[in-house]
């Protein structure tokens, strides 16, 4: 169904593996086309639990492509990063928990794709960074305000300024890493992480979720307030009774995504 991506759900999660290894995964109008499309299924499938991303090969994703971002203008330009900008938004505000497994390369719009999940989970060989600025560029996939808000702005001035690569222990070091992992252990690690969100009340975890993100655009008293109102409309879901149920009869619960 899709050129440039591999797509399995294992278990209630969805695996997507960016498969352009002959160009280190680099993103080009394809592999974003893909993307999309898959965005969209996922959006659509109300059984998926989690989502993890990464890439075949020895690359996450290499960047953007470069032969197709070369002779674009003015307006050529404001509409690539508008187009990747909007495809990394999307990912991030997907409901579901989302993991990306860092196997190699991250760099440019391959970090920005990391940051557009909620967990990164590197390996031991993967190198991260934003290197636009040696193009004669911006990170242009919305790289200055994740980084920025990942790892302070401080430090993503440092990286983004120098367009230097960083491996992933300096990266988790820097907390924009969660952990890090054997390579050939990476992706059982994600899959371990994404059933351990997997098994618990779909609807408390996506309402937990959105408190998170968008309570971190908020002012504090906003943010509880949000807070709040999520918690009340649990109480009327069939998920919440269930939960508490079990936990008083001391057996597993059965959730229902109600």
């Amino acid at each position: 169904m899709y050129t440039t991506i591999r797509y399995e759900v294992k278990d209630g999660v969805g695996i997507a593996t960016i498969n352009r290894p002959e160009a280190l995964n680099a993103l080009n109008s394809t592999v974003i086309e893909d993307l999309s499309a898959l965005v969209n299924e996922i959006e659509n499938d109300k059984a998926l639990r989690g989502l993890i991303i990464t890439g075949e090969g020895r690359s996450f994703v290499a960047g953007a492509d470069i032969a197709e971002q070369c002779p674009l203008d003015l307006a050529g330009g404001r509409t690539w990063g508008r187009r990747g900008s909007a495809l990394f938004r999307k990912i991030e505000l997907l409901e579901i928990p989302t993991i990306a497994a860092v196997n190699g390369f991250a760099l440019g719009g391959g970090c920005e794709l990391a940051m557009a999940c909620d967990i990164i989970l590197a390996s031991e060989k993967a190198k991260f960074g934003q290197p636009e600025v040696s193009l004669g560029i911006t990170p242009g996939f919305s790289g200055t305000q994740r980084l920025a808000r990942r790892i302070g702005a401080a430090r993503a001035k440092e990286l983004i300024f120098s367009g230097k690569m960083i491996k992933a222990d300096e990266a988790k070091e820097v907390g924009l890493v969660n952990a890090v992992h054997a390579p050939e252990a990476l992706l059982d690690a994600a899959m371990e992480m994404a059933q351990s969100f997997a098994k618990n009340a779909p609807i408390a975890v996506k309402y937990s979720k959105a408190c998170i993100d968008r309570g971190l655009q908020m002012d504090l008293d906003s943010g509880i307030a949000m807070e709040n109102e999520l918690f009340a409309m649990c109480f009327g879901t069939e998920d919440q009774k269930e939960g508490m149920t079990a936990f008083l009869e001391k057996r597993p619960a059965q959730f229902k995504n109600k």
